[in-house]
């Protein structure tokens, strides 16, 4: 495969695309299952924290980045096979639909609801409640992005084999 903008673009993909399920994939693996472990304050506290520290640039180019990649990737190989086209378009769909729209529409309203909770105030009937609400959904929830995020990754990788048998053909 040469060095070709192309390349680079649908390689960048694949990078960007493997890092946001690789992050899904650990929360779902350790992350979730391991502060289910807590007690009510200290899941509702951990969860706070985290989701106050996941906002910032690196995360924001990890999520984000395989949408609108994948958007130029399209375009880029636009003339290319069928088979290349359509995977990109698959991969596109799977992380839009059940990763970026799961988030901003599920995972990010219960986030903020929790947020949102003074929890040094809050009675230990109130957390167990306020965790009933949130716990079940948000990874219920989640473990869809991670599927769709995975689903996205082989479909990226494989329009770049693709691309790379296509190459090595010409």
């Amino acid at each position: 495969m040469g060095f070709t903008f192309e390349n680079m673009a649908i390689s960048a993909l694949v990078l960007l695309t493997g890092l946001s399920a690789g992050l899904c994939f650990t929360w779902t693996n350790t992350v979730t299952p391991g502060i289910g472990r807590l007690g009510d304050l200290g899941y509702l506290q951990s969860f706070q924290q985290m989701n106050r520290t996941i906002l910032n640039p690196a995360f924001l180019v990890v999520f984000f980045g395989p949408f609108f990649l994948n958007l130029v990737t399209i375009y880029l190989f636009k003339d290319s096979s069928n088979t290349i086209v359509l995977l990109l378009i698959t991969a596109t769909a799977f992380y839009f639909l059940g990763v970026i729209l799961i988030t901003i529409f599920g995972n990010v309203p219960l986030n903020e609801m929790l947020d949102k909770v003074d929890l040094s105030t809050t009675s230990i009937d109130e957390l167990r409640q306020l965790r009933e609400k949130f716990e079940v959904k948000w990874n219920r929830l989640h473990f869809i992005r991670t599927v769709t995020a995975m689903l996205s990754f082989l479909l990226v990788t494989a329009s770049l084999l693709q691309s790379s048998n296509t190459t090595i053909a010409n």
